[in-house]
């Protein structure tokens, strides 16, 4: 299972903290972006664009990143302060 975690504005907008996706190989980041707005279209727009960053395992990911099975993505949404 790989599994997705939204966090702020994108928790709100996939009405979930959380998806986990069955998978029987590996996936790249661009390919699961595919799946998750397929999934939860009120965040689609959002994905499209460069605005979200993504994380495999709490390490910043590439879209052809690799997620394997046992992986945890996080979404985040653009964010400011000082």
């Amino acid at each position: 299972m790989i599994t997705v975690r939204f966090f702020a504005m994108l928790k709100g907008l996939a009405k979930t903290e959380t998806k986990q996706y069955a998978v029987e190989s590996s996936v790249t980041v661009a390919e699961l972006k595919k799946m998750l707005r397929t999934d939860f279209p009120a965040i689609a727009p959002l994905l499209s664009g460069r605005s979200i960053l993504v994380a495999v395992n709490q390490e910043l990911a590439q879209p052809d990143t690799i997620v394997r099975d046992g992986d945890e993505v996080g979404l985040l949404p653009p964010f400011s302060g000082g």
